[in-house]
C-alpha cells in the first residue's frame, strides 16, 4: 500500500498500452464512447484513439496542435502553436527543438467533431500576434483560459502570456504578458484561482480571480 500527501491511500495503478507510434501526443480528452481524442503535434492532427487502440484522424489541423478541450458547445477547441518546434531523435526519443525560422505564429481553432470542419478563432490579441498557444481550460461561464508558451528562436526568445477568450471568436484578452514559457493551465474547483505551470523556471503560479476573465 502506498500513501500520498495527507496520508491518503493510493491505488496500485496498472498501466496498459492503448496506442503507440503517436507523433508527440498531447491534450488527451476522454470521450463518452470510451475513446480518447488527442492532438499529435508533429503529425498536425486531432486524433481519436478507440479503446482497442484503433486510430482515426478527426481533423488535419496544420501547424502544431498542442492542447485540446471540449467547449460549451460540444466542439473541440485547439491551442495550436503554429509549428513552433523542430524535432530530432535522441536515444529513441522524439525531442522538440528550436522554433523554425519561418514560423509565423500560432492560433486558436475550433473543430466540429461531427463534420470535422475547422474554424480559426484567434491569431492575434489586438495587435499582439499569438506566438505559441499551448494549453487551455474552460470555466463554467464558457470562456477559455489559455497559455501562450512563446518561442525559442536562434537569436532570441519571444515572450508568452496568459489569455482569456470567448469561444465564439468575439473577445480575447491578454491577462498577463511578458511571461517566460507558460505551459499548463488549470482552474481550482471553485474557479476562484487559475494555476499556470512555468516550465523553464520550474514554478507553479496561482492567480486569484475576479469575475470571469477579469483577473488576475
Amino acid at each position: 500500500t502506498k500513501r500520498g500527501m495527507g496520508g491518503r491511500v493510493l491505488a496500485e495503478l496498472e498501466l496498459t498500452l492503448v496506442a503507440d507510434d503517436l507523433q508527440f501526443p498531447e491534450g488527451p480528452v476522454a470521450m463518452a464512447d470510451g475513446s480518447v481524442i488527442l492532438v499529435e503535434i508533429q503529425r498536425k492532427t486531432l486524433t481519436r484513439v478507440a479503446p482497442d487502440g484503433r486510430r482515426t484522424i478527426v481533423a488535419e489541423l496544420g501547424g502544431g496542435p498542442n492542447g485540446a478541450a471540449i467547449g460549451p458547445d460540444g466542439a473541440m477547441y485547439i491551442t495550436n502553436n503554429g509549428g513552433s518546434f523542430q524535432y530530432h531523435t535522441v536515444n529513441g526519443m522524439n525531442i522538440p527543438g528550436p522554433t523554425p525560422p519561418d514560423h509565423k505564429g500560432g492560433y486558436i481553432q475550433r473543430v466540429d467533431l461531427k463534420s470535422g470542419d475547422i474554424t480559426t478563432l484567434y491569431t492575434h490579441c489586438g495587435e499582439r500576434r499569438l506566438n505559441g498557444p499551448n494549453d487551455l481550460v474552460f470555466d463554467r461561464e464558457g470562456g477559455m483560459w489559455f497559455t501562450d508558451h512563446g518561442t525559442s528562436l536562434a537569436t532570441h526568445r519571444t515572450h508568452g502570456g496568459l489569455f482569456y477568450a470567448k469561444p465564439d471568436g468575439s473577445s480575447i484578452t491578454c491577462v498577463r504578458d511578458h511571461l517566460i514559457s507558460p505551459n499548463g493551465v488549470g482552474l481550482s474547483t471553485d474557479e476562484q484561482v487559475v494555476y499556470m505551470a512555468y516550465t523553464h523556471t520550474g514554478l507553479l503560479w496561482s492567480f486569484d480571480l475576479e469575475p470571469p476573465g477579469k483577473g488576475p
